[in-house]
């Protein structure tokens, strides 16, 4: 089985030289050829003496674990992803057989000069499509790992040659909550959106909708470490499982997030992909689009932080197993 490997390109900024380059890169201002290197051993000795100022091991070790992979890991046929800049769209391709090579004086743009070859595929794939569990995974600050939802990509992209892993057809644990979601009335689906907001981190969560009032149904601000502040505007909405929100629905929520303000909408059912590319077209607030799978995913992840009337209510416990 292929194995699946995330590369970033310092935050996106040159995702486009890898894609029409057909190459993935890094540098650690290494600047030698790590050709003949067949080893971390040697890997370590190399990088050491390119960095003689750094005495941690522990820092020293995590870099070097970052270029071995690249180097020594990753092998031909395995699929890289990189997000683009703006981290709405990730570009996927494989380690083509060219491999790895040091180009010394890099006059594309691209400053990295260690490369190895790929093909990259013609489409990107939405991140907001993954699941919330995958899209933690490509949320880390490595430059170079491995991403371990090796089915959920391989099915995604319908890699040739991979059969799916097989799933329960008598009992499928999203559909048996969501089941229970769906058991909710508008109302109190808000409330617990609310809830959910709550125990992701948004201070100040609010339920302001009114039932079918088509507009923000919810508000949050998510601080992070007073770093940074942005208001979210949420519509929550219960939507019969296998229907898909079209884009229309998504823009109108456009219309009710102020200057400086983001949306969410949250659902119980999906999203056409004309709906996906509305929500973070160029020039408007930005909405992340959460279906019914990633809702389940947060609610499992955030669980033990929804207050017990609800928890009761839904009748599930720890893993949202039926109760």
């Amino acid at each position: 089985m292929s194995n699946i490997w995330c590369i970033r390109a310092e935050y996106g900024t040159y995702a486009n030289h890898f894609v029409k380059g057909g190459f993935i890169g890094i540098g650690y201002e290494i600047e030698e050829s790590l050709a003949n290197v067949s080893n971390k051993d040697e890997l370590s000795s190399i990088y050491r003496k390119a960095h003689p100022t750094e005495t941690s091991n522990l820092v020293v070790g995590q870099q070097v674990g970052q270029v071995g992979r690249f180097l020594l890991e990753m092998k031909e046929g395995d699929y890289v992803i990189t997000p683009s800049s703006d981290t709405e769209w990730l570009y996927y391709g494989r380690i083509s057989p060219k491999g790895y090579w040091f180009e010394q004086n890099p006059s594309d743009g691209c400053p990295y000069p260690h490369r190895r070859s790929v093909q990259w595929a013609s489409e990107k794939l939405s991140r907001s499509s993954f699941s919330v569990p995958f899209q933690n995974t490509i949320r880390s600050s490595l430059t170079v790992f491995a991403v371990s939802q090796t089915d959920e990509f391989l099915t995604t992209v319908k890699a040739e040659g991979h059969v799916p892993a097989k799933r329960d057809t008598h009992y499928d644990p999203y559909e048996s909550v969501l089941e229970r979601v769906l058991e909710l009335n508008d109302k109190e689906f808000e409330i617990l959106v609310g809830h959910l907001l709550t125990a992701i981190g948004f201070e100040e969560s609010e339920v302001t909708g009114k039932t079918g009032d088509g507009g923000v149904d919810a508000t949050g601000i998510l601080n992070v470490a007073n770093l940074a502040k942005v208001k979210v505007f949420v519509q929550a909405k219960r939507y019969k499982r296998g229907s898909k929100i079209n884009a229309n629905v998504v823009k109108q929520l456009r219309t009710a997030i102020p200057v400086g303000g983001q949306g969410a909408f949250i659902t119980t059912a999906d999203f056409q992909a004309s709906a996906s590319d509305v929500a973070v077209e160029v020039g408007f607030p930005r909405i992340g689009l959460i279906n019914g799978r990633q809702l389940v995913d947060l609610l499992v992840e955030h669980w033990q932080d929804i207050p017990n009337e609800f928890r009761d209510r839904l009748g599930l416990r720890v893993g949202l197993v039926r109760i």
